[in-house]
């Protein structure tokens, strides 16, 4: 069945918030050469998209609309599928009273929107769209770590936030992840990020790594752990999917 043109003008858009999310400034030349369309058809898009405030317009392009960010529309969340359903087998594992760190991505952003509101705890984060998600959960203790503000991700880095995690004695740590393989386990695209994963796992009695299936065989550039430390992963897929048997013969714990 071929996809409808609402859906197909939908997938563009989201497209186009990904690339201006990724670079912070685009033209509507490169947009149009990227997703094969004409410049028409991406000047309404722009349109479209600065008047829901998911962007910003100006001369040949477009910039993201910072200011948007901070309320979480679930447009700028890619694959919002696989990563709910991920989300949704971490929620099983939240309990009344914990203390928890959580990671910046948008999978754990997911994570956040499906907090249960009677939930009463406690939880550490350096990523500014969590800790504001957090904010409508009424229970919810959040203690956002500050540091120099990673612009692209929205997330805090350097000493501060190292010695700030090392300090702490969480129940549970969930954990993005952006690259996960046999034979290099898990791995980030930053150093400065996966220097603070390291040291989020040191201050965790279980880390729980949520792992969409896009990044299953990938490896990125800087180590977090190696595939024998890692105490459960979640990802969307069944336990039983061809996709995972290495892992599970590797010994990882899978949800």
């Amino acid at each position: 069945m071929k996809k409808s043109l609402f859906m197909l003008k939908r997938e563009r858009q989201l497209k186009i918030i990904d690339k201006v999310r990724d670079n912070r400034k685009v033209s509507s030349v490169f947009l149009a050469e990227e997703l094969n369309v004409s410049e028409d058809t991406i000047r309404r898009d722009l349109n479209e998209l600065a008047s829901k405030g998911l962007i910003t317009k100006v001369h040949g392009g477009a910039v993201i609309s910072i200011q948007k960010l901070y309320h979480y529309n679930e447009d700028i969340i890619f694959n919002r599928e696989k990563k709910t359903e991920v989300a949704l087998k971490a929620v099983s594992l939240i309990q009344d009273g914990m203390v928890i760190i959580m990671s910046g991505g948008t999978t754990n952003l997911m994570l956040a929107k499906l907090f249960p509101k009677d939930i009463k705890a406690t939880i550490y984060t350096y990523s500014l769209p969590i800790a504001m998600q957090l904010t409508e959960h009424p229970l919810i203790e959040i203690i956002f770590i500050g540091g120099q503000i990673q612009k692209n991700s929205m997330v805090t880095t350097g000493v501060d936030v190292i010695q700030f995690l090392s300090k702490i004695k969480a129940n549970i740590c969930f954990m993005g992840v952006s690259g996960l393989s046999i034979e290099h386990g898990i791995t980030d695209e930053g150093y400065e990020v996966s220097l603070i994963k390291k040291v989020m796992i040191n201050s965790s009695e279980k880390i729980v790594y949520l792992v969409t299936s896009d990044k299953l065989n990938i490896r990125h550039s800087f180590n977090v752990c190696n595939l024998k430390d890692i105490d459960t992963a979640i990802t969307n897929l069944d336990p039983s999917d061809d996709e995972l048997k290495e892992y599970i013969k590797a010994g990882v714990s899978l949800l």
